[in-house]
């Protein structure tokens, strides 16, 4: 938390305005519960059954987000158990989460992640497509467009990712100019252990951090 504060008054920037998603993926429940004690009220899943387990085990006043990767034939335990999705990226998803969502009678908060260095294993939509991702999912009346999510490529040199988050704010920032009926991108999820400091810089909202919280994971 100090880590994020100082680096937020670096760059000139409220710390109020960022907040730590612990990314705890195959963290035990027991570290968890050390972790929220000791003040973090948001964790991030990456794998569906993995959370519904710590969520039915954990009776913690937390907010819980999926970051990982999400198949559409999963959406509506998605909505039951997350209060933001990070990971929109096609519209037949969009469209499962809306329908999902509809029948819960909520309205789902999501991102949409964007595959800015077009790496072939990582998720996310094209830049070339992302604007009609949005005109889709701002037709949807039971999803709300909170913002946008990357995953920029891994160097040694944190460094090196400046650019990515650089362009992922300035793309929120076009897309915001659209203003668009029912959107309001706030939020900018990027930044993990190794360059959150970047990210703030560049003006993250969301930061995902597991390593520099929970310690490195068993392999």
């Amino acid at each position: 938390m100090e880590a994020i504060a100082a680096a937020a008054c670096q760059a000139d920037r409220d710390p109020e305005t960022i907040k730590l998603v612990g990314a705890s993926k195959t963290v035990s429940v027991e570290r968890i519960r050390q972790a929220v004690a000791a003040g973090l009220t948001i964790l991030g899943e990456n794998y569906l059954q993995e959370a519904r387990d710590k969520i039915m085990a954990l009776d913690l006043p937390v907010v819980w987000h999926f970051i990982g990767h999400l198949q559409s034939n999963k959406a509506a335990a998605a909505v039951k158990l997350f209060a933001l999705i990070h990971s929109v990226d096609r519209p037949s998803l969009a469209k499962a989460l809306d329908g999902a969502a509809a029948k819960a009678d909520q309205v789902q908060d999501i991102l949409l992640e964007v595959n800015l260095s077009r790496e072939p294993t990582k998720s996310g939509v094209k830049l070339e497509d992302l604007e009609p991702l949005l005109r889709t999912c701002a037709a949807l009346p039971h999803l709300r467009v909170r913002g946008l999510m990357t995953m920029p490529p891994w160097y040694a040199d944190p460094e090196k990712v400046r650019p990515y988050f650089k362009a992922l704010r300035r793309t929120r920032d076009h897309l915001q100019s659209l203003k668009l009926t029912g959107v309001d991108l706030t939020e900018l999820s990027m930044g993990m252990s190794g360059d959150f400091k970047i990210a703030i810089e560049e003006g993250a909202t969301l930061i995902r951090v597991g390593t520099a919280l929970f310690g490195a994971r068993p392999h």
